[in-house]
């Protein structure tokens, strides 16, 4: 693990050296900023997403993580004694720290899995309606006339076509909570 204060941060950006300080944190498990200022917190975050374009998830629980939590791709507030700031500036919230290993791991295993049944969902139904509407112009003699009405259309997407998206949003759970917590590797597989 590496553990570097706000003083040497200050040096590390004033002075040229990101490339050489993502170098070794990516030798690192774990690298922690202590002593630093929001400032240099948004920067850390802004690093790595620039030069090592991968994802960020940044954690914060009051307002001097603010500007780190939105630089992130995704921001975690946590609620507690240091005000709400956080987590009116986050993309999730969470009462407790320990709280995240379900968030992580339980909803966003749930999460991945819906997503991902849904775009094969949306594609498969349009394919449909596409199909439809292709072989209807050879019926029709490509005049450009238009099988379906307008407000069946317009109820055909509100109604037919909101109901299988919303079912898996409240019903679907490929696997238990219990599962998920007890087996995190699952969460690798998903990806």
């Amino acid at each position: 693990g590496l553990v570097i204060d706000g003083r040497t941060l200050n040096i590390i950006f004033q002075g040229g050296l990101e490339e050489k300080f993502l170098e070794l944190t990516q030798h690192c498990h774990s690298v922690l900023c202590c002593c630093s200022t929001p400032l240099q917190k948004s920067m850390v975050v802004k690093l790595v997403r620039r030069h090592l374009k991968v994802m960020t998830l940044s954690i914060g629980d009051g307002a001097n993580d603010v500007s780190m939590i939105q630089a992130a791709d995704v921001g975690i507030g946590i609620s507690g004694q240091e005000g709400m700031q956080a987590v009116m500036a986050s993309d999730f919230a969470i009462s407790r720290f320990k709280h995240l290993k379900k968030l992580l791991l339980v909803h966003g295993h749930w999460c991945y899995a819906r997503l991902a049944k849904m775009v094969i969902y949306f594609f498969y139904k349009n394919v449909c309606y596409v199909n439809l509407l292709f072989w209807y112009q050879f019926f029709c003699g490509f005049s450009g006339s238009t099988m379906i009405d307008y407000w069946q259309m317009v109820f055909f997407n509100l109604f037919f076509t909101s109901v299988p998206p919303l079912l898996f949003g409240v019903l679907d759970k490929d696997v238990s909570a219990e599962t998920l917590l007890h087996l995190p590797e699952l969460y690798r597989n998903g990806q």
